[in-house]
C-alpha cells in the first residue's frame, strides 16, 4: 500500500496542505510548531480513523473553521482508490472509499495498516493497562476485521451491565436475573476477543526479543506477556464468583476489559529497572515488532510513521534503527524532523528514494 497523495483542509494548523510522496521514503522538516506531527496524525487518520494523540475529532478542526478534510489517492495491490475523511462541527465524521460510505467506520480499520513510532509511546510504559490494551487491540484489530465487531460488541454489553448495576444500587433493588441476561453475550464475545490476544501476543514476543536484541546489543531479556483474569479462569466462573463483588461496586470487575500486557526485562517490569535508553529500545522493538506481524498476518505492509524519534535516540540507535529498516524492507515510509541536515544523512543511509518536504 502506498500514499501517492495527500490533501489536507482546516486540519489542525494546516489550512490547505497539499503533497505528492515518494513510494519509500517522505521526510517532514522544520520547527517547533509548524505541524509536522499533524500531518503524521492526518496520515493516521487514513489508517484507522482517528487521532493518535488521542483528540476528539471535533478537536483536531482548525480554529474558527466548520470542517477539517483529509483526501489521499492511495495505491493498492490491484488499482488506486481514493480515501476520504470528512469531519463538519454540526454532524457525524464520514469516512469514503472512492465516494462510497462505510457502512461502518470499522470496516475501514485494515485497509490501510500503519504503525507510529512516537516520543508518545513511553506512555505504554507508565500508564494504566487501559493504553496498553488500546495499543494491543489496535494491532489486532488491523489485522482481523471480526476480533473489532467482538469488542464493539463486548463493549457494548458491558457498559450496559455496568449502567443496570448502577441502577439497582441507586433504586435499592436487585434482580439477578436481570444482570444474568448479559453473561451469555459477555462470556462469548470475552472469550473470543481472550484467544485472539493471547495468540497475538504470543507471536509477537520472539519478534520482540529480536528486535531488541539487535537494537540494545544489550545481554539482557526483554518480554511481551499476556495478562488476563480468563488464564486462570473461565468467563462464566469470573462472572459468578465477582456477582456480590460486582454488585457491591457497580460495575463489572472482572473481565477482558481489565487485561493487560506486561513488558518485563530479566523478569521484571522494565518501568521499574529499565534505564531511559532501554526503555526507548524496547518501544522500538515492540514497534517494528507490531510492523513485522501486522505484514505477516495480512500480506500488506504498513506505512511507518517516525514522529522526532531522532531527536530523542542516540547515534547508536539511530543508526541500529537504519539498519534494521534496510533489512527489513518497511515499505514507505513518513518521518519528521527538525534538522533538515540530520534528517538529509540519515536519509543517505537508506538505499531508498527519498522527498524533503520543508514545513
Amino acid at each position: 500500500m502506498i500514499i501517492k497523495k495527500l490533501s489536507l483542509y482546516n486540519f489542525k494548523n494546516h489550512s490547505e496542505k497539499k503533497f505528492e510522496f515518494s513510494p519509500q521514503i517522505n521526510c517532514f522538516v522544520g520547527n517547533n510548531g509548524v505541524g509536522k506531527t499533524n500531518i503524521l496524525d492526518a496520515l493516521h487518520y487514513l489508517s484507522v480513523g482517528k487521532s493518535f494523540l488521542g483528540n476528539t475529532d471535533l478537536n483536531n478542526i482548525k480554529q474558527e473553521e466548520d470542517f477539517f478534510t483529509i483526501d489521499a489517492e492511495i495505491q493498492n495491490e490491484e488499482n488506486e482508490d481514493i480515501i476520504k475523511i470528512s469531519q463538519p462541527k454540526e454532524a457525524k465524521k464520514i469516512i469514503k472509499k472512492n465516494d462510497k460510505s462505510y457502512d461502518r467506520m470499522a470496516d475501514h480499520i485494515g485497509y490501510l495498516p500503519s504503525v507510529m513510532i512516537s516520543p508518545y509511546d513511553s506512555n505504554l510504559i507508565s500508564d494504566s493497562g487501559e493504553s496498553r490494551r488500546k495499543f494491543l487491540d489496535s494491532m489486532i484489530s488491523q489485522t482481523d476485521s471480526s476480533y473489532l465487531f467482538d469488542l464493539i460488541q463486548y463493549q457494548k454489553t458491558i457498559q450496559q451491565r455496568n449502567a443496570l448495576l448502577k441502577y439497582f444500587a441507586k433504586n435499592r433493588i436487585w434482580d439477578k436475573d436481570s444482570l444474568e441476561i448479559y453473561d451469555g453475550p459477555i462470556t462469548k464475545s470475552g472469550t473470543k476477543i481472550f484467544e485472539k490476544r493471547k495468540e497475538f501476543v504470543a507471536k509477537l514476543n520472539p519478534i520482540v526479543q529480536n528486535f531488541y536484541k539487535i537494537i540494545s546489543g544489550g545481554k539482557e531479556m526483554v518480554s511481551v506477556i499476556y495478562d488476563s483474569h480468563l488464564l486462570t479462569d473461565s468467563f462464566e466462573n469470573l462472572l459468578s464468583e465477582s456477582l456480590e463483588r460486582d454488585r457491591m461496586l457497580t460495575y463489572t470487575s472482572k473481565g477482558i476489559h481489565k487485561d493487560d500486557l506486561l513488558f518485563e526485562m530479566d523478569a521484571v517490569l522494565i518501568k521499574k529497572i529499565g534505564s531511559q535508553g532501554q526503555q526507548k529500545s524496547f518501544l522500538i522493538s515492540l514497534k517494528l515488532a507490531q510492523m513485522n506481524l501486522i505484514r505477516e498476518l495480512t500480506g500488506k505492509t504498513p506505512i511507518l510513521l517516525l514522529d522526532d524519534i531522532f531527536d530523542k535516540l542516540d547515534d547508536s540507535r539511530v543508526s541500529q534503527l537504519i539498519e534494521l529498516v534496510n533489512q527489513e524492507n518497511f515499505g514507505q515510509i513518513f518521518i519528521t524532523d527538525t534538522h533538515r541536515e540530520r534528517t538529509e544523512s540519515v536519509v543517505k543511509k537508506i538505499n531508498e528514494e527519498s522527498i524533503i518536504f520543508e514545513i
